[in-house]
């Protein structure tokens, strides 16, 4: 691999004016998750605590092993809809690592709405369990749901991709050999239910957690029989009777301290056969790609300058780098793991089209792992482009 050599100069006055225009918007990104991660009105978390209950980011942290990281996924979803009621959908998703072993958690969030699912939790959740999938990743269900959000049954319950999927994609990992895993810490009701119903081991929180396709409302105007939750579908219930919970523990602590257990003892293969390398730093600051790109989109810049920034060393071997130059493909280190990084430097036309495409068929070949960095209008048009197949 060669060294990119930054051709950019960080004491220009552009480069201050870029730098300044990109870090107003990551103050407000920065601003947005932290809205989302701190979730709704002070009054639902504190009666979630009254309850004896943690946090979903607080389970996670205590289910992870110490001093690593969590990589949570769609944290945004929902912004600006349901006047801001129903932070990050009211679920937390995303990738970390439990005795040595990287699980996807899922991890409903009571404070907001119950846990109840919205349109946007149900696609938050199908995209967890799909990336699960992609990359055999055992699945870990922390529940504490209410079901669908009934005022939005519409929006949750008809199409093929939507709640449905859900149970789909959870009895389809299991069967693939992809252990599904549930803790459950609350009231589970109708949809909820299924969650942990269908996962290959369950542990239930003695006197909160609770099981039940229908609530005692429910059975009350369905059949009249007049019965209390914790008869219902209690944790005691369900493990001395029904036989659907395989673990009952006393407290949050316990349950997660057992979800660790048997992640431990599932032996799991943890081979990666990637070119793993020592990491090494970039040859230019990454605090610097603020200053690298454009403040006026209309202004181009060099992708390499961006690459340069990124990956381990600088170092970056170019693929077909005198062909359709408009993308920029080559592979690299990034944190010591092998890359396949596409760039846009312009608008695409045919020959970096079919340059694309070959990389990207290369890369699925050997199993390396892409990144896309994204900055362009579109394809070209006009007479040129259509003579060249651009359509195709």
């Amino acid at each position: 691999m060669s060294q990119i050599q930054s051709r950019v100069n960080p004491r220009a006055a552009s480069f201050a004016a870029n730098t300044d225009h990109y870090q107003d918007l990551l103050d407000t990104l920065r601003g947005r998750l932290r809205e989302a991660a701190s979730g709704i009105r002070e009054a639902h978390i504190e009666r979630h605590r009254a309850r004896g209950k943690l946090l979903p980011r607080e389970r996670i942290d205590r289910l992870i092993d110490p001093h690593t990281p969590f990589l949570e996924l769609s944290p945004l979803a929902a912004w600006g809809l349901y006047g801001n009621e129903v932070p990050a959908a009211g679920i937390v998703t995303g990738v970390g690592q439990v005795c040595g072993v990287h699980c996807m958690i899922i991890a409903n969030d009571a404070t907001v709405k119950g846990g109840s699912f919205f349109h946007e939790t149900v696609k938050k959740h199908v995209r967890a369990q799909e990336i699960a999938e992609q990359n055999r990743l055992p699945c870990i269900y922390l529940v504490d749901c209410g079901g669908a959000y009934l005022p939005e049954q519409d929006r949750v319950f008809p199409d093929k991709e939507h709640f449905g999927n859900t149970f789909y994609r959870q009895c389809r990992m299991s069967q693939q050999g992809l252990p599904q895993l549930a803790a459950v810490f609350g009231g589970c009701t109708a949809g909820g239910a299924y969650i942990p119903a269908l996962a290959d081991e369950v542990i239930m929180v003695r006197g909160n957690a609770r099981i039940h396709l229908g609530g005692p409302s429910i059975v009350k105007v369905a059949i009249n029989e007049v019965v209390d939750g914790e008869t219902l579908g209690g944790a005691e219930m369900h493990s001395r009777v029904s036989g659907v919970n395989d673990y009952l523990v006393d407290d949050e602590p316990a349950a997660l301290a057992r979800l660790r257990e048997i992640i431990a003892k599932l032996n799991w293969p943890r081979r990666c056969h990637a070119d793993i390398r020592p990491v090494r730093p970039p040859a230019y600051s990454p605090d610097e790609i603020a200053g690298v790109i454009s403040a006026d989109p209309k202004v181009p810049y060099d992708v390499r300058e961006i690459i340069a920034r990124l990956v381990d060393g600088s170092d970056f071997q170019e693929f077909k780098p005198i062909y359709g130059d408009t993308l920029v493909c080559g592979t690299a280190h990034l944190h010591g793991y092998p890359v396949g990084i596409l760039g846009n430097n312009g608008a695409l036309f045919s020959e970096s089209s079919l340059k694309g495409a070959h990389f990207i068929e290369l890369c699925n070949q050997r199993q390396t792992p892409l990144l896309f960095l994204h900055n362009i209008t579109g394809f070209m048009v006009g007479t040129e482009a259509e003579r060249g197949g651009i359509a195709k």
